[in-house]
């Protein structure tokens, strides 16, 4: 399988009822985007099928990924984290928009949870059900060498991923996990408008550990 054919399967996928419900019944509730056309599916990754940097994130925004279909794109969260991600040099440009020509350089974009919840919090249940398309997705990803886990839950669903333990791998924004075979473990707070709007995560923060990501991926 490549990450086409892992693509093509994901969007087909409909295990969790309450997601389901969620990412189609919410479409054109906000009165900003009446009248848009939603993706509404399963939000595939997006980014280099050749990344050594991994960043993970929590699941789609209601009215961002799951509008655009693609990570990060259309709402507050990729207004902070594309221009960002030009200013590290791993991205073409600082903006991103569904079926533009943006290329990002050494990075792969995905979630822990790939259809959005309602109030942004996915159950457990919904957790480890999607755990199956992160074992396949990343598997498709040999080059990684960095795991950005962006928040808790995305860093302990990186660890179940890893089969690593929670407690001697604790998150906290900044931290750097020695992983075995050269790979790491790097914690960040998420770029969500909570974080970013009342100073927990800052344009400085983020892009110093964007740069750490890059050092330790040898980009």
């Amino acid at each position: 399988m490549d990450l086409e054919a892992f693509r093509q399967d994901l969007v087909a996928c409909r295990l969790c009822p309450r997601l389901v419900a969620w990412r189609e019944g919410v479409a054109g509730r906000k009165r900003a985007f009446r009248g848009e056309g939603y993706w509404a599916r399963p939000v595939p990754g997006f980014g280099d099928p050749e990344a050594r940097i991994l960043l993970f994130g929590l699941a789609p925004g209601a009215h961002g990924s799951n509008r655009t279909g693609r990570p990060f794109t259309g709402d507050a969260s990729g207004a902070f984290l594309y221009p960002l991600l030009y200013e590290a040099g791993l991205s073409s440009k600082p903006e991103s928009q569904p079926g533009d020509d943006l290329r990002l350089y050494g990075v792969y974009l995905t979630a822990a949870v790939r259809c959005a919840p309602p109030e942004n919090r996915p159950s457990r249940e919904e957790l480890r059900a999607c755990a199956r398309w992160t074992d396949l997705e990343l598997s498709l990803l040999p080059g990684l060498r960095v795991y950005l886990a962006l928040g808790r839950i995305a860093h302990e669903a990186l660890l179940a991923h890893l089969g690593l333990g929670k407690g001697a791998f604790p998150f906290a924004h900044g931290r750097v996990y020695p992983l075995e075979e050269g790979r790491y473990l790097l914690d960040s707070y998420h770029v969500s408008r909570q974080n970013t709007q009342t100073g927990r995560l800052t344009r400085g923060m983020f892009l110093e550990v964007l740069l750490v990501a890059k050092r330790l991926a040898g980009l």
